[in-house]
């Protein structure tokens, strides 16, 4: 689908101005029952100059973050099986795991996120630092995955145990820049995710991710255009 094709389907269908029930249970419904209604069968639209950009929709007010990317290499710092048995916590198995969204201020276990200069990093209290990014390289890894993003808003009332929505509104959004990220961290839009456990010999990674809410993602980009 162009993005004039889906400019004319999605005006239709604000048009209707009509709420429809979820085609799917869960979290994933919103963007399911509106692939269904434009007659997507893949989340992305063509654009002339970036090719294919994703289409991702969200539910008006939801608290609910989402993963931007991930980015592990060369962040490290500490060997990250010293960082799980410094910093981890057991899980119901009593295995030792990072599994925490770290943000500016400190944690239980006393690690939160530190911006100096061009560089973010995620520290402990006590100032040891355990992984660390140059903005500019989160900067290329942003752009690498989303170097555009067609972004839906939705009212959603729940009926019942059914979810119904009704599309309001659509918005292209592309480019960054590394002072929109770095405001972004600062004002505590974008948050880091830990996700490893102890392996016995080695950490098992699971990718640390850089995640936002769904309703700060306007405020990661350079250009927004309603559609």
């Amino acid at each position: 689908m162009t993005l004039d094709d889906f400019r004319k389907a999605f005006a239709d269908l604000k048009n209707s101005d009509r709420w429809v029930q979820s085609k799917r249970r869960g979290p994933t419904g919103i963007g399911q029952t509106l692939e269904q209604l434009l007659g997507l069968s893949e989340s992305n639209i063509a654009l002339p100059d970036l090719g294919t950009v994703e289409l991702k929709s969200h539910r008006i007010k939801s608290p609910s973050l989402i993963t931007l990317f991930t980015f592990n290499r060369k962040a490290w710092k500490m060997k990250p099986l010293d960082a799980v048995g410094r910093y981890g916590t057991p899980d119901a198995n009593g295995r030792l795991g990072l599994y925490f969204t770290v943000s500016r201020t400190p944690n239980s276990t006393g690690l939160f996120l530190h911006i100096d200069g061009e560089v973010v990093s995620v520290r402990h209290i006590s100032g040891e630092v355990i992984a660390e990014w140059r903005l500019d390289a989160l900067v290329n890894r942003f752009m690498q995955k989303l170097p555009g993003l067609v972004l839906v808003s939705a009212f959603s009332e729940v009926r019942g145990d059914v979810e119904w929505f009704k599309y309001t509104r659509a918005r292209l959004l592309t480019e960054t820049s590394t002072e929109i990220i770095k405001e972004q961290f600062l004002e505590g839009n974008i948050l880091v995710d830990l996700r490893l456990h102890d392996q016995g010999t080695r950490a098992r990674n699971h990718g640390t991710g850089f995640r936002t809410r769904e309703d700060q993602l306007p405020s990661l980009f350079k250009n927004v255009r309603d559609l």
